[in-house]
């Protein structure tokens, strides 16, 4: 296991992020990913802190300059700079500024018109705690709280599609987790767009294999066009594709309550934040909760019934503070179980390692993801499971160093898949390697407050 120190996997690290940073922001990748991405970008000003408060500071204040007048926070901030044909889809494919005029789409930049899952109010206490002498000299968190307040005010209002209080997502690129089985049911009601109506980049960088099929990436360009030419409208609009996802919810949670600590420190009323936060652990438990799957599924909001995938998103709620101890003891358990062998295997799995469509290597389909390791092992020590979160600290520290800070990663042996240097691998090593878990205070440490760290790297 990689000592806390370990110098070479913090100089491995330091270096994908200086080497992917644009001045403004840090790309995922110089290749893959060449633009601003919503919940990388959180990802990584988490792991950014130890090397550059200020640094990081700046990549949260840059994507959220350019959120959209209804509060959403677009899932791509693009670089005007980079070649329309370097990634699909491209600025001219979601004509934001033209297109989601009504909804308050910036006028003087290009974004997407989605969203991702809201881990910035998290990311911006967490970069705060890093120097909160210099973030106070700055005004950091007062210039960003009132766009974070916004940002969560748009999730809990006009993304209350379900009307039980929980956000949902409209795409399958909102959650993250692109082409994860939970949506190859709510998919098959979705008509492809036409192969020849567009190319995909993202086969120019990785393997086939590895990636969507063309089938579903058909039916995301659909849906995508189809939100764009409705004018990025949400409520009081039909939806074809609506559903509650337990990580995005778990995720709005988790920043609600660090949105009620950035209140606190900027003077305003925390408990509105601690109020929505327990409203929206109640929601989570009455909507997504599966006794008999002993975690949270999605839901399909279209045909109403929980959507019968066990992915990692239906662990992500670990993380939340106040979960009742049952369903904590019921997470634990099944994370340890056959489906997903936490302790076990090197990395925790996208998707149950039983079922029949579960793909090692194929995206969000069975591959390990160091951004879902991250937050079971903040959700593990929060709850105090701190054997279980020190082993899987461990292991993703290993499984890191060893794939040259890869993607994602075959879960059985820690193989490299995807892109190599990617942004938030290397971020969230960093930040596993500068924090002590020793001294971190247990009962708060879903959302940091406890949290100590080392020397910055330089």
């Amino acid at each position: 296991m990689p000592a806390a120190d370990d110098p070479v996997l913090r100089r491995g690290a330091a270096r994908v992020l200086y080497a992917n940073w644009t001045g403004t922001s840090t790309v995922p990748s110089r290749g893959l990913y060449p633009h601003q991405w919503s919940w990388d970008s959180a990802f990584i000003a988490i792991g950014l802190r130890h090397l550059s408060a200020r640094r990081a500071q700046r990549e949260l204040e840059t994507l959220l300059g350019a959120q959209w007048a209804d509060g959403r926070v677009p899932h791509i901030v693009f670089n005007p700079a980079v070649p329309l044909d370097a990634y699909f889809p491209s600025p001219d494919f979601w004509r934001s500024s033209r297109d989601g005029a009504a909804a308050g789409a910036p006028a003087d930049r290009e974004t997407s018109g989605i969203v991702q899952p809201p881990v910035h109010a998290l990311a911006a206490w967490l970069v705060h705690l890093a120097d909160p002498e210099a973030s106070r000299r700055r005004n950091f968190l007062p210039r960003v709280y009132g766009r974070l307040k916004a940002w969560h005010d748009y999730l809990t209002g006009p993304r209350d599609l379900g009307g039980g209080g929980l956000a949902a997502i409209l795409h399958p690129w909102e959650p993250g987790m692109d082409n994860s089985p939970c949506w190859d049911a709510p998919l098959r009601r979705i008509e492809p767009a036409a192969a020849g109506s567009y190319r995909r980049a993202d086969l120019d960088h990785g393997a086939a294999a590895e990636r969507p099929t063309d089938l579903d990436y058909g039916r995301y360009v659909r849906l995508a066009t189809d939100y764009r030419d409705g004018g990025y409208a949400d409520a009081g609009t039909r939806h074809p594709f609506a559903v509650e996802d337990p990580g995005v919810n778990a995720l709005l949670i988790v920043s609600e309550h660090a949105l009620a600590r950035i209140a606190a420190e900027t003077g305003a009323d925390p408990a509105p934040h601690e109020e929505r936060a327990g409203r929206l652990t109640a929601a989570l438990v009455e909507r997504l909760w599966s006794p008999d799957d002993g975690m949270f599924l999605c839901r399909d909001l279209v045909g109403g019934e929980l959507i019968a995938e066990r992915s990692v998103a239906g662990l992500l709620p670990l993380i939340v503070p106040g979960l009742p101890r049952d369903l904590v003891d019921a997470l634990v358990r099944t994370a340890a179980g056959p489906g997903f062998r936490l302790g076990e295997i090197p990395m925790v799995p996208s998707y149950d390692l039983t079922a029949p469509v579960f793909d090692a290597s194929r995206y969000w389909r069975g591959p390990a993801w160091f951004n879902t390791g991250w937050l079971l092992e903040r959700g593990l020590r929060g709850h105090g499971r701190t054997g279980a979160a020190d082993r899987l600290r461990g292991s993703m520290l290993t499984a890191a160093g060893a794939c040259g800070f890869a993607e994602y990663v075959d879960p059985f042996t820690a193989q490299a898949r995807g892109t190599r240097d990617f942004g938030w691998t290397a971020a969230l090593s960093l930040d596993l390697l500068a924090r002590d878990p020793a001294e971190e205070d247990a009962s708060h440490g879903a959302v940091g407050s406890g949290l100590r760290t080392r020397s910055p790297v330089h």
